[in-house]
């Protein structure tokens, strides 16, 4: 690798506005990450720029398909095309959600969302998401992270605490926690709590989540509409709660890998460079 990495270990979302600017210019960052999807066909140019971009930098796979809550069971040639990515690419992270997406159609054929729906937080759908989650590291040859979602809809009966879920998920499957704290914020939001209090609920599912579970942390803006729904749409910079809860989980956790996610209304790479700086300056 050429560039020097930067220290602490935080990254940005690779996204193809910045593919040459990047590749050009070599800022000094811990990582950066794609989504797996966009790079599982077997050649061509964009796996040229990955494998570029892999020459700089470290890599991690951040996937939205594998759709491991599904009670349809995992895609097998979707787990097939990921773990030839990882050979290809040797990343230092792979992750996926806690979701579901997959169900089966009539005829017996897989159906997919092309979203990242909730899991209900229960015993049985703890089973299930540990077994496919299993099996997925089992075909990769490698512990994965897996990422907690914002849910703009809930399941009537849930029995476990979301925190409580991850930390049963993490200690069962052998994976990591991928911390989306500005999804816990949101979820926060939606559940009708003021920013304020928001940060503290946030906090407070951080401080129930079990130590060294968490591999990576994401940070990412939102924005609320009209009728004050919060939308996770990854669109503007961190907004300053988002960044108390995240300095709050440093504090509580250590120093972990951080990326800053920035996936629609693409800014100038010199932005997201400044919200890793800030990032940066707040590790203890």
């Amino acid at each position: 690798m050429t560039s020097a990495p930067a220290s602490p270990c935080v990254g940005i979302g690779w996204r193809q506005p910045h593919y040459e600017t990047l590749l050009a210019e070599r800022p000094a960052l811990g990582f950066i990450e794609v989504h797996s999807e966009n790079f599982f066909a077997d050649g061509g140019i964009t796996l040229a720029v990955l494998e570029a971009g892999r020459e700089a930098y470290d890599v991690s796979l951040h996937g939205v398909g594998l759709a491991l809550g599904s009670a349809a069971g995992l895609d097998d040639a979707h787990m097939e095309r990921l773990a030839r990515l990882v050979r290809r690419v040797q990343p230092r992270w792979v992750s996926d959600h806690a979701c579901f997406a997959r169900v089966m159609s009539s005829s017996g054929s897989g159906l997919h969302a092309a979203d990242l729906l909730p899991i209900p937080f229960t015993d049985e759908s703890l089973a299930l998401t540990v077994s496919h989650v299993q099996q997925v590291q089992e075909r990769l040859g490698r512990p994965m992270l897996i990422e907690n979602i914002s849910a703009y809809v809930g399941w009537a009966g849930d029995t476990l605490a979301e925190p409580e879920f991850f930390n049963e998920l993490t200690r069962r499957s052998g994976c990591g926690l991928l911390l989306d704290v500005n999804n816990l914020f949101v979820n926060a939001r939606n559940a009708g709590l003021a920013p304020g209090d928001a940060a503290g609920e946030a906090m407070r599912w951080v401080d129930a989540i079990r130590p060294g579970s968490v591999g990576e942390i994401h940070l990412a803006g939102h924005c609320e509409q009209d009728d004050g729904l919060v939308i996770d749409d990854h669109g503007s910079r961190v907004r300053d709660e988002v960044w108390r809860v995240y300095e709050h989980t440093l504090q509580r956790l250590g120093p972990l890998p951080t990326l800053i996610e920035w996936d629609t209304a693409v800014p100038d790479l010199a932005v997201l460079l400044a919200e890793g700086q800030r990032a940066r300056e707040l590790h203890p």
